[in-house]
């Protein structure tokens, strides 16, 4: 914890000497399912699919106001931060951040718990810096499939190492946003955080599953255009053991979101990873090749005859009405054009795609948001020639969170009255497991140039798996401003193959805060 204490202090010395208000938050899908009723208007052209959002954009700044307003309860408990400062030119806040809950896996009859203390500060100063700072100590007692996740990966999910002591498993982690608009047109931000691209709830090109990690962004909005281009650097601590078990790479994305219309919106995507070391632990460090922000790099990539990791992509979204808004996303890793149009199932065919609708006020009821979405992957997709430049961070994907070699279906609703939060979910899994030593395409550390075969690879190949995932929430709200609240939760997991039949069955309830992402409804990526 003195870690994320002392790195708080730093930021907040350095952002004292910037001289310039874009609000940016990250916040996790059950928050911003409830902008929909704007995002999909057919009378709004709200840049959807790049998040986090850019809060201040006057399209949502008045449904956003009214969600951190709420004054059905009188008093600052309910309605302000634990710490508000507020003066001509600048402001602050700050909050401690309990989440704690009790639960019981009724299929693995055991107790379980989840504990964190959290802080969060932040600001403005002037009208174009803000700062978002969170630390989070965490511990817990997990259920079983989650046990044998972080076993597996070593990461609890989306996080952070985590150590084991006894049967609790405890890690702790930081996030930070910076972010200065200069001018109208461009916003520069930096920190230690994630980004999601697409109008999903899933996103094949970037997701904001993996642990957070340090970024550079910029982002210019030129009336029906927004175009990103950012540097990361990641950290692959579970490949081949160089620099006392951990590796770093870099990686530099650049996303175009095109409102063509009202109605009709197209994006285009890519990605470069390289490492910093290559397996022989040769130094190369950042490739100032890819430091243009204004150009797509797979053809600088190709040109170079460069041994990196090359993913490109294509967003879009179309609504149908008011409340239905279709969207879709394909990602390709490699293309062979011989193989690609052909049925011979060849493991150089790395793609995926998504399908999906979405809206708000389904059957006319103010509140009521839904999505129904589709995700396929081939094998070996995200995986590459060397482990350490595949498409990952910190042991887990940072496309989506199963990897490849899956079919996903996945429904949600939402729902929001006054204080109250409902929300559901349905997700069905058909996937496969690598089986007897042979590499079938799911796990993306493994290296694709050793496939369990060349040609005749399907979806669901190896061990084939079914994981059917049942979670529904009741939640009161305590306070908007960080997300403080009561929730209840039940959730039925089954995953079952020829080789185990996994069950759980859990009901929770605890007191919970912050807006940060978690992910439950996982798969394995090993059958071990």
């Amino acid at each position: 914890m003195k870690r994320i204490f002392t790195s708080i202090i730093l930021l907040l010395l350095i952002s004292g000497f910037a001289k310039a208000q874009s609000i940016y938050q990250p916040y996790n899908y059950q928050f911003y399912q409830k902008l929909n009723e704007d995002i999909y208007s057919t009378k709004t052209r709200v840049h959807s699919s790049l998040k986090p959002f850019m809060v201040d954009d006057s399209l949502l700044k008045v449904h956003y106001d009214s969600l951190m307003n709420l004054n059905d309860l009188k008093g600052r408990f309910f309605n302000e931060h634990q710490i508000d400062v507020k003066s001509s030119n600048s402001t602050f806040y700050a909050d401690l951040l309990p989440d704690f809950n009790l639960s019981r896996d009724f299929s693995g009859k055991k107790n379980t718990n989840f504990g964190t203390l959290g802080i969060q500060l932040g600001g403005t100063f002037g009208k174009n810096f803000s700062y978002n700072v969170a630390g989070y100590e965490n511990r817990a007692v997990l259920p079983n499939y989650l046990q044998t996740y972080v076993n597996q990966v070593g990461i609890a999910p989306g996080q952070a190492y985590a150590g084991i002591y006894g049967n609790e498993y405890r890690w702790s982690y930081i996030t930070a946003n910076v972010s200065y608009t200069p001018i109208k047109f461009l916003n520069i931000s930096a920190g230690r955080d994630k980004t999601f691209v697409g109008d999903g709830y899933r996103s094949l090109l970037l997701s904001d599953y993996a642990s957070p990690y340090p970024f550079f962004k910029l982002t210019a909005t030129l009336g029906n255009v927004r175009y990103m281009a950012m540097w990361t650097y990641f950290n692959d601590p579970l490949s081949v053991k160089v620099d006392n078990g951990d590796r770093k790479k870099f990686g530099v994305f650049h996303y175009l979101d095109w409102n063509v219309s009202n109605r009709l919106s197209l994006g285009f995507f890519d990605a470069v990873i390289w490492a910093a070391k290559d397996d022989l632990g040769h130094k190369r460090g950042f490739d100032f090749t890819y430091i243009n922000p204004v150009i797509f790099l797979r053809p600088v990539e190709a040109s170079n005859g460069s041994p990196d990791n090359a993913l490109i992509g294509f967003t879009a979204k179309y609504k149908l009405t008011d409340g239905i808004t279709a969207y879709g996303q394909f990602s390709l890793d490699e293309f062979e054009s011989s193989s690609f149009f052909s049925s011979k199932g060849s493991s150089r065919n790395k793609y995926g795609f998504q399908l999906g609708v979405r809206g708000a006020n389904l059957f006319n009821v103010k509140g009521l948001n839904y999505l129904l979405e589709t995700n396929n992957v081939k094998p070996y997709t995200y995986s590459e020639r060397s482990s350490v430049i595949n498409y990952t961070e910190n042991g887990e994907p940072i496309g989506h969170p199963w990897g490849a070699n899956f079919r996903e279906v996945v429904g949600l609703l939402n729902y929001s009255y006054k204080r109250f939060d409902f929300s559901g979910e349905l997700d069905y899994g058909h996937y496969g497991l690598d089986v007897n030593g042979l590499n079938y395409g799911k796990d993306p550390f493994q290296g694709y140039r050793d496939p369990a075969r060349l040609y005749g690879n399907y979806t669901g190949q190896g061990l084939t798996t079914n994981m059917v995932y049942l979670e529904g929430k009741v939640a009161y709200l305590i306070n908007p401003k960080y997300n403080l609240r009561f929730e209840l939760g039940g959730l039925v997991r089954r995953e079952k193959n020829s080789q185990f039949n996994d069950k759980t069955s859990m009901l929770t309830f605890g007191i919970r805060s912050s807006f940060r992402a978690i992910y439950n409804d996982l798969a394995r990526y090993k059958a071990n």
